[in-house]
């Protein structure tokens, strides 16, 4: 069975440049192993990106040896939804992408606060 958004349709693809995704296939698709839970797509701003760096999560440096060559401004992203919750407590909240935005996000986060912060 396809994974579902959070408007209950299938999951769309979140970003395939740069390739993101706890399984690195372009959607925010989730699994038991994955602690972060990067559900949330996001289109990242250079406010979270900064303020994601200064809690010890660096989304801008390249790695390559990861196949990783940073986010932009701009760029579209599946974040950790403690991380996105974490971000809107702070007030940097980036956008969201609802229809690339997996289901499991419900469990922590409500649909109309979502709803809120949609592209």
């Amino acid at each position: 069975m396809s994974a579902l958004n959070v408007l209950g349709t299938a999951l769309q693809a979140c970003s395939y440049d740069p390739l993101t995704g706890y399984f690195r296939d372009g959607c925010c698709n989730t699994d038991a192993h994955d602690h972060g839970t990067h559900v949330v797509c996001a289109k990242v701003t250079a406010e979270f990106l900064a303020y994601s760096l200064k809690r010890g999560n660096d989304l801008v440096t390249p790695r390559p040896e990861y196949r990783f060559s940073g986010l932009r401004p701009g760029d579209r992203w599946c974040l950790c939804v403690n991380r996105w919750l974490e971000a809107l407590e702070a007030g940097v909240a980036p956008p969201v992408h609802l229809e690339a935005t997996n289901a499991h996000a419900l469990e922590r986060v409500g649909l109309d606060q979502l709803k809120e912060y949609a592209l």
